[in-house]
């Protein structure tokens, strides 16, 4: 199994939320949790992605299965 994917996003995740934050001192488990979370949603609800015309992967995600519902099925 390929865990190129995998790999990628948890680089950013290091990248954009932990190694960015050398200057600060986490304070305990629960506000690592609680910091992830906010990434997490950020990441999936927020982001802009260039390779989706620069839109929220969700709000995609949404444009795609409306249209999937609209259009009709093949027999």
């Amino acid at each position: 199994m390929d865990n190129a994917l995998m790999e990628s996003t948890i680089g950013l995740y290091k990248t954009e939320l932990v190694d960015l934050e050398t200057t600060r001192r986490w304070t305990g488990r629960n506000e690592v949790e609680r910091e992830t979370a906010d990434w997490v949603k950020w990441f999936n609800d927020e982001r802009l992605h260039s390779a989706i015309d620069y839109r929220p992967p969700v709000e995609y995600e949404e444009m795609y299965r409306s249209k999937q519902a609209t259009e009709p099925q093949a027999a």
